[in-house]
């Protein structure tokens, strides 16, 4: 699914704290259809500095809860980027595969360092040793406890 630089998460839902009620209010205000084509395993598309004005997790946090399994752009704002990371969700920029890829593209991500667009594969940067520990976990906080949990075992 291809998304432009839209509203996604209206301040005045900040104070939701539970995944599944923050998820009807993903791009409200923008264009709630697009909401609701999510589904579980969709990989968004999106442009250039997706995220900017993003400084919470609320975003990323309702993405998972509409679906979402990754993110593929030409380039993120570098919160927005990291908060994508510390709750797992995949994200890599790349963008030949963004400009690659229509409205209803297969899409196909590995954050070892491949996005495929419809039968095509682009490079696209390695996620780092740390970064794939943190997806694996389940973001920050799963890794988080597993370390601790390591260090008393």
């Amino acid at each position: 699914m291809i998304v432009e630089g839209i509203v996604m998460y209206p301040g005045a839902f900040l104070n939701i704290e539970d995944p599944e009620a923050m998820a009807p209010h993903l791009f409200e205000g923008f264009d709630p259809s697009l909401r609701e084509r999510l589904t579980d395993g969709t990989i968004l598309v999106v442009g250039e500095n997706f995220g900017i004005g993003s400084s919470r997790e609320h975003v990323p946090i309702a993405m998972q809860a509409n679906g979402v399994r990754g993110v593929v752009g030409r380039s993120f704002a570098r919160i927005f980027y990291r908060n994508c990371i510390n709750l797992g969700l995949a994200i890599v920029a790349c963008p030949p595969a963004a400009d690659a890829a229509s409205d209803g593209s297969w899409i196909a991500m590995d954050t070892t360092g491949t996005v495929e667009v419809d039968g095509v594969e682009f490079v696209a940067p390695a996620s780092p040793p740390l970064v794939l520990e943190l997806g694996a976990a389940g973001g920050l906080v799963g890794w988080t406890a597993s370390q601790l949990t390591g260090q008393r075992g």
